[in-house]
């Protein structure tokens, strides 16, 4: 088993910051080559507490302010013009960034692109949904509107 400090959120594991116990090969093959962790050592205990202060930053404050951004959200729609072809197919697929500046553009409040999930991968315009984890127990859904920019 290797002790790892987590240095993005990984689904099922934790949040940046958190000190985990994996196996040796999911630490080696998979979290820190991919920037999601590093070893554990006993002066990382300062790494852990600056990594926590930065997610706090970043995070919604209270329970209550995440309730009232899932209200905003679920209100409208959020239009996101991209680059598309003729049969509305997209050059690409809409990122999580993406979502995260429409939201944004849109008045509805700031996210973190890393707390959103695209259920299946956005390469036509139209109507999509996507969700973003507000708090520990409030996940949102964001209904969006994709469509071709105007040349």
């Amino acid at each position: 088993m290797s002790k790892l400090i987590l240095t993005n959120e990984v689904d099922g594991l934790g949040s940046a910051g958190d000190v985990v116990e994996v196996k040796d090969g999911y630490a080696r093959n998979y979290l820190i080559p991919q920037g999601f962790a590093v070893a554990w050592t006993r002066g990382g205990e300062k790494q852990v507490a600056s990594i926590r202060a930065a997610r706090e930053a970043r995070a919604i404050a209270t329970h209550e302010e995440a309730v009232a951004l899932k209200a905003k959200l679920a209100e409208g729609k959020v239009k996101l013009a991209v680059k598309a072809g003729a049969e509305g197919r997209l050059f690409g697929s809409v990122k999580p960034a993406d979502i995260a500046a429409a939201v944004t553009e849109a008045g509805l409040g700031d996210l973190d692109k890393r707390k959103i999930t695209i259920p299946s991968p956005i390469k036509t315009v139209g109507d999509h949904e996507a969700l973003v984890r507000l708090h520990d127990d409030v996940t949102a859904v964001i209904n969006l509107q994709v469509v071709a920019l105007k040349k």
